[in-house]
């Protein structure tokens, strides 16, 4: 799991590098010139600092113009500089992109690899003052010897910092360390690391895990910091030390001296650094006389959208106004206090990004922005009480906390995470019954938007004195059938109740939320969660209201009005533009891209072929994807919904661009007109047909249409192929869904081809059909043609292809030969003799070894992680290795009452299987699980291969 912002991306350029060797500190450095068309050319020099205490840290330098270090003569037009860094579990070249850009805005900016990560070295200090923190203070000694880095005075360059996560912490903390930073602009951060990893005194233990995971593990940090986690999470409970040793460490331990202008940039669907963090560095800063803008992304560490190009513009107007203009003027013409402003607009003080619905073109979320000329802070500048109804209620918290209840779940933020489902109306969280207390408003009567902290005072009393619990308030919809949690946020609180009970004042999770009219707000007071750590021991817990549930609101931050679709305006003027251009380039021929010999025999060579949706920077219809397909092979291309199969296809036949990667069909790259193409057939998405015309009169019309000669076409032999006899001659209107179907194979067959493509062409057609279009396929391939076939009907695609590819999220599963994935793969089918609850199933899949489980009327579908399996259709990422396994013991099966020990051998077959020392392994660890194993073998159907492979997302 890597804890840092997805690297912040532009709008996508054609990058033309080359390397240029110059001295820059003699053998330390490596410069490179980048450019980009109609954009000033960035040098870009790597060299490895090193620090007082003998670490060396990898750093990148970005500046453009001449004058530079290895130019020609004269002195460099002088510029500020720019530091900035990547977050948690990442490296410089996350954010080589956007230095790029601030390059070519006029700064000198430097990047760097934090301890440890990257090709730095040293251990992970989580921002040590005398690590981390003073290797910022080395960079900045290193920028004010560069000769074309304006300087305030000497030693002392004119330098904003900015980061994400991570780096977000170390620009405040540098600012607070350092008196030459000049200003910053931290995102999705956090001001007291102790109170984000372990709120109101309950410890964050899943987000704890994976920051140790994701850096390396446990030894990879600082002795101090490694022995910190490990009591820690052996405890389930911070101690006084551990919140010293990492408040020590926080932009809060200098927040008093951070004086300099604050741009903070925070995501509302964070679990790990909630807006609450955002607001105390807001509430420090301003009090000491900055100006400061505060900025509420859509996204964060829990997913969603983290509005790359929008919060790129504002860091770099945040910086012009800062650093190169003069004064302590703010953002539109004030700043965070209200006081009058420069020059620059850097936006208003206060902004929301709002969703809104989706986005039929892309499937991305509709977001708009909310602005307020001062920041509220999360009280808000209004409130409303709202009654919540509901007697004295006692609940359990079980022995061992388990199961746990489940919002937010870290490491899931790909592909918009839980909490952007719920900002979408989509209900995702989890609690037991039993294992909370509820309290309900009546139905809203008009709307209401909450923005800020909501409270309620609650009195509560344990029959062990002590009690964590985990609030949130639902937006409950209208007949109760609806709840959702806001951004998936809950408030933990650890409370010392004594014997009489205590009244607790709740404040729960900041989030900017629309109630609607006729929906109930429902507070639960639930006594565990997944994301944290719970006491062990069984308690009763008993908890009563004191008072309403105060809502924040905020009248005067107001939505921007929804603009006219930007056609509107430029559709005129582009389609005169667009005319021009092809009048001016109609005859330009496009270069093409050279054959590669060694794939001349080879119909299909797809490399790292990606390609994004439409408007966006980082959600993709394809992602990274790699496959090879030989002569004579059906190729079945398999995935769910939305896998980006149609997109491969449309990419292959040249109708779409992709963004990177490369296809070549027998060695020759495609690209729109590849003459290379007129061996390909292609029927995807349907054919249209003159519906008057005959069949055969369909298909000479259409080859006419390719210019090519008529003997070129094939066209009895594509006939035979189709078999559609005698209708050939009747009128297309009087066909079938079957024969328009065959007819449209025909159609794509014409000039057999050696590259066959067919998307989902068995839809609408009977059995019987089916079955002959199966036959058609095989037919075709039988003379050392290709097939390429994607469908939705696994047991067809099972009887006629080949080989597979599987896609699923636009990323390559799995590919090989139709029988290596479906005999064997790591695929296990693990009968039972009793049914098991979902929490017992959760644990089958957390076990090491286990990639996925999914449930079926048989049993338990569990993919193992050693599994390989790749032939001609061969996936060009890396295998993985397997892991060694014990000794396998006798297994335990059985249900309902005691467990029956049963011979291995009587309940699956090894040889069946890749790696029957993991098979071993697995049933070991479902004995230690008492699951009620009744059987154990390889599963032989495509359907369960399939829904084991894709998760069981289909």
């Amino acid at each position: 799991m890597d804890l840092r912002m997805p690297a912040l991306r532009g709008r996508p350029r054609r990058w033309i590098a080359a390397a240029a060797a110059v001295v820059v500190l003699a053998g330390a450095g490596t410069w490179t010139a980048v450019a980009s068309d109609g954009a000033p050319a960035v040098h870009r020099a790597d060299r490895m600092l090193p620090t007082a205490d003998g670490v060396r840290i990898d750093t990148s330098y970005f500046t453009t113009g001449s004058g530079v270090s290895g130019g020609s003569g004269g002195s460099p037009d002088r510029r500020p500089a720019v530091l900035l860094t990547h977050g948690f579990g990442g490296s410089k070249e996350d954010v080589r992109e956007q230095a790029e850009d601030l390059a070519r805005d006029g700064y000198a900016v430097l990047t760097w690899s934090a301890r440890s990560f990257g090709r730095s070295t040293g251990r992970i200090g989580l921002n040590d003052p005398e690590g981390e923190v003073a290797d910022v203070s080395r960079l900045i000694d290193w920028l004010a010897g560069r000769p074309e880095v304006e300087l305030d005075k000497d030693g002392d360059p004119r330098v904003g910092v900015t980061g994400a996560s991570y780096g977000g912490a170390v620009s405040l903390l540098a600012a607070g360390h350092d008196r030459r930073v000049d200003a910053v602009a931290p995102a999705i951060t956090y001001w007291n690391l102790a109170d984000a990893l372990f709120p109101n005194g309950v410890f964050k233990k899943l987000w704890a895990g994976l920051f140790i995971n994701s850096g390396g593990g446990c030894d990879a940090f600082e002795k101090q910091l490694c022995e910190m986690y490990e009591r820690v999470a052996e405890s389930g409970e911070p101690d006084a030390k551990a919140v010293e040793l990492l408040e020590e460490r926080s932009p809060s331990a200098v927040g008093d001296r951070i004086e300099v202008p604050t741009l903070i940039m925070q995501g509302q669907t964070d679990s790990l650094f909630p807006l609450d963090q955002a607001d105390r560095i807001a509430e420090a800063v301003r009090a000491n006389g900055a100006p400061v803008g505060v900025d509420w992304l859509s996204g964060g560490h829990d997913g969603g959208d983290l509005e790359t190009d929008r919060v790129r513009a504002r860091v770099t107007s945040w910086f012009d106004r800062y650093l190169k203009e003069d004064g302590n003027g703010g953002t539109d013409g004030t700043d965070g206090n209200g006081g009058n402003g420069g020059n620059t607009a850097t936006g208003p003080a206060f902004r929301i990004t709002r969703t809104g619905g989706i986005d039929s073109t892309d499937g991305a979320a509709r977001l708009r922005g909310a602005a307020g000329d001062t920041y509220p802070g999360l009280t808000g500048t209004d409130g409303r009480k709202v009654a919540l109804s509901g007697r004295e209620q006692e609940f359990a918290n079980p022995a061992g906390a388990s199961p746990p209840g489940v919002s937010a779940l870290p490491g899931l933020s790909g592909a918009g995470g839980l909490s952007q489902l719920s900002s979408l109306g989509v209900g995702v969280s989890l609690d037991f019954p039993g294992q909370f207390a509820r309290f309900e408003s009546r139905a809203l009567t008009e709307d209401l938007r909450i923005t800020g902290t909501p409270t309620v005072t609650v009195n509560v009393r344990s029959t062990t004195g002590e009690a964590v619990l985990f609030g949130k308030v639902y937006d409950v919809g209208p007949g109760g059938g609806q709840q959702v949690l806001p951004s998936q946020l809950v408030t933990p609180v650890r409370v010392a109740t004594g014997e009489d009970g205590k009244d607790v004042r709740l404040t729960l999770p900041a989030v900017d939320h629309e109630v609607r009219e006729g929906h109930r707000l429902r507070l639960v007071l639930a006594s565990t969660d997944l994301g944290y750590a719970s006491p062990t021991a069984p308690a009763t817990y008993t908890v009563s209201l004191k008072g309403d549930l105060a809502v924040p609101t905020v009248p005067g931050v107001r939505t921007a009005a929804a603009a006219l679709p930007a056609w509107v305006w430029w559709l005129p003027v582009a389609g005169a533009l667009l005319a021009l251009a092809l009048l001016a380039t109609g005859r330009r021929r496009t270069a093409a891209v050279p054959p590669d010999p060694a794939l001349a025999e080879v119909p299909l060579q797809i490399t790292g072929l990606s390609k994004r949706y439409a408007k966006s920077v980082d959600r993709y219809a394809v992602r990274d994807l790699s496959f090879r397909v030989e002569k004579g092979q059906v190729l079945g291309l398999l995935g769910p919904n939305g896998a980006g199969k149609t997109t491969t296809l449309r990419m292959l036949m040249g109708l779409i661009k992709p963004d990177e990667g490369e296809i070549r069909v027998f060695g020759h790259a495609i690209r729109p007109g590849a003459p290379v193409l007129s061996r390909v057939g292609a029927f995807v998405e349907g054919a249209g047909f003159l519906p008057h015309l005959s069949g055969r009169e369909n298909l000479e019309l259409y080859w006419q249409a390719t210019g090519r000669p008529p003997e070129d076409a094939h066209l009895a032999e594509a006939l035979e192929i189709a078999g559609l006899g005698d209708a050939l001659a009747r009128a297309v209107r009087t066909y079938s869904q079957g024969m328009r179907q065959r007819l449209a194979i025909a159609q794509a067959m014409l000039g057999l081809p050696d590259l066959l493509i067919l998307d989902e062409p068995t839809n609408g057609l009977d059995p019987p059909q089916i079955r002959e279009m199966r036959e058609v396929m095989i037919r075709y391939a039988a003379a050392g043609r290709t097939v390429i076939v994607s469908s939705h009907l696994l047991a067809e695609v099972e009887q006629s292809c080949t080989h597979l590819v599987v896609m699923d999220r636009g990323r390559l599963v799995q590919a090989g030969p139709v029988h290596e994935i479906i005999g064997s793969g790591g695929t296990l089918l693990v009968g039972l003799a009793a049914g098991i609850a979902d929490p017992l199933v959760e644990k089958v899949a957390a076990l090491p070894g286990v990639a996925s489980v999914v449930r079926t009327d048989d049993g338990l579908l569990i993919r193992l992680t050693t599994a390989t399996g790749t032939a001609a259709v061969t996936p060009t990422a890396a295998t993985t290795t397997p892991m060694p396994m014990p000794t396998p013991t006798p297994t335990v099966s059985g249900g309902g009452g005691s467990p029956v020990v049963q011979d291995p051998s009587a309940v699956y077959d090894p040889a069946a299987v890749d790696d029957s020392a993991a098979v071993a392994r697995l049933l070991v660890e479902l004995v230690r699980l008492e699951v009620p194993v009744a059987s154990l073998g390889p599963h032989r159907r495509l359907e369960d291969a399939f829904l084991t492979l894709i998760g069981g997302s289909a």
